[in-house]
């Protein structure tokens, strides 16, 4: 039986007892009506779970013991930083989501030229902490130990000083130079920059090749950004990562 893993915040260690922050306690306790005595699975994006046991139930509270700790091999050995143009509501979700369970290591959310989604600083840092949220409950189902990074929204622009160096870089183009055929051979990171519901304007994309982005077309169908980016990783995965 697949125990419940949730994610915590805190450091963990073998022996340890802690009572859990209030949002896991809660879920533990209210939604998987677990009680003392029941299992689980800890982690806290260090690369290991932590097997506990609850110890004690209060109207506030809920105590476990780490009773062990397992480093976990589920991270892809294909680096695949996302450049995610911003979508609107579910469908943001939709791709954070996803592409975590397809294992990408970190996500830039970006607007561009043709961005519908314009988020203010109250905005953006709402929607940073619920992103981040997204992420980190895909990390529960999934089964990874160590959580993606999601970086503050930004314009394109500023996101290129931001992004990690080396590696190939991606964008992708209905007219792009490479298809998933010629790509040379990737080892290590890859940058994939997908476009929002608007697709990259021409400025977008001469800033994209300034930066040292190179077309990718995935076939003779014009995708959404939901779906393209998803598409993309996938197919990254199978050839150059650990999709088999």
């Amino acid at each position: 039986m697949r125990l419940t893993r949730v994610h915590v915040d805190v450091p963990l260690a073998p022996g340890m007892e802690l009572a859990l922050p209030e949002a896991p306690a809660v879920h533990l306790a209210r939604v998987l009506r677990l009680g003392v005595g029941d299992d689980c699975v800890l982690f806290n994006g260090d690369g290991s779970d932590y097997a506990a046991r609850v110890l004690a139930i209060g109207k506030r509270e809920l105590r476990v013991g780490v009773t062990a700790a397992t480093p976990v091999e589920r991270e892809s050995p294909l680096r695949i930083v996302l450049l995610q143009g911003i979508a609107r509501g579910e469908k943001m979700d939709l791709i954070l989501q996803k592409a975590t369970e397809l294992g990408v290591s970190s996500i830039y959310p970006v607007t561009s030229q043709r961005s519908e989604v314009r988020l203010d600083e109250a905005r953006a840092a709402k929607r940073l902490a619920h992103w981040r949220n997204v992420v980190t409950a895909a990390c529960e189902q999934s089964g990874r130990a160590v959580v993606p990074e999601v970086a503050a929204p930004a314009t394109l622009q500023d996101a290129f000083a931001s992004l990690p160096t080396g590696g190939l870089r991606l964008l992708l183009d209905p007219e792009g130079a490479h298809s998933l055929a010629t790509l040379p051979s990737i080892e290590g990171q890859v940058v994939l920059a997908v476009g929002p519901e608007g697709g990259w304007s021409p400025r977008d994309r001469e800033q994209l090749q300034s930066a040292g982005f190179q077309g990718l077309q995935l076939g003779p169908r014009v995708l959404r950004t939901e779906t393209a980016g998803l598409a993309a990783i996938a197919a990254l995965q199978s050839r150059f990562g650990d999709l088999a």
